[in-house]
């Protein structure tokens, strides 16, 4: 099966790491598709993508909307009859707070995109992935979630555990689920990955990474492109295994 003839979803993808990771795959000559929520944001980003010959299109999609997300599902069947790739990109953070001031409303919030999303597009898609001689699922997840470097208080990003409680503790989540799904599915031969792009300057984080956008979207296409011999249920980034 050629690159030429598979193709992506990215959820999130109309800006920042989901984006430069469509970008990237579209440049292996895969069709990639762009869900967003927005749709004049997601056919402008289609557009950009289109200008450099790739073929690229915008899939509205809601993470958190059932509906969107089964409409999603069932576009992609009618057009292109399977997925191979799947890239759970989109992704929330709530304001910074102390554990012990952050309501149950905000860490709601950011479940509903950074997990429930996750696994209601998941859940939507596998149907498809199943159809593809090589399916691949990528969740962009972060060290953040990493319960280990979590419980060192003399981890270089222990200012930010001390006031992100909704976002780590949904990557942690995240982490769990993909271990979850890639035990399932690895009979079948899908690969199942979670990824720490970095600290990237996105919109998530008001452009203060330190990193690109495109130099978070490596690992994500590394593994949606992994061969038959590549890792599942792993939390890697760039240079390699992140501890859980």
């Amino acid at each position: 099966m050629t690159t030429s003839q598979k193709t992506a979803l990215i959820t999130g993808a109309n800006k920042g790491i989901g984006k430069e990771t469509a970008r990237r795959l579209a440049a292996l000559g895969i069709t990639v598709l762009i869900g967003a929520r927005n749709a004049e944001r997601g056919e402008a980003a289609a557009e950009e993508l289109r200008a450099d010959g790739a073929d690229v299109r915008f899939v509205p999609l809601d993470v958190t909307d059932e509906t969107s997300v089964q409409a999603a599902a069932q576009h992609i069947d009618a057009t292109f009859g399977r997925l191979d790739i799947l890239v759970n990109n989109a992704a929330i953070a709530a304001g910074p707070q102390k554990p012990s001031e952050t309501p149950a409303a905000a860490v709601r919030q950011v479940y509903e995109t950074n997990v429930f999303g996750v696994i209601a597009v998941t859940h939507a898609m596998l149907p498809l992935l199943r159809r593809s001689a090589a399916a691949r699922i990528v969740n962009m997840s972060s060290e953040l979630g990493s319960l280990t470097h979590l419980a060192d208080p003399d981890s270089p990003w222990s200012a930010y555990y001390s006031i992100l409680l909704p976002y780590c503790t949904s990557k942690s989540a995240l982490n769990a689920i993909t271990v979850l799904y890639a035990n399932e599915l690895r009979a079948e031969g899908i690969l199942v990955n979670a990824v720490s792009p970095g600290y990237c300057a996105t919109d998530l984080n008001r452009h203060s990474g330190i990193r690109t956008a495109q130099e978070g979207a490596a690992v994500a296409v590394d593994l949606a492109t992994a061969g038959e011999d590549g890792p599942t249920g792993a939390l890697l980034a760039e240079d390699g295994p992140i501890p859980w």
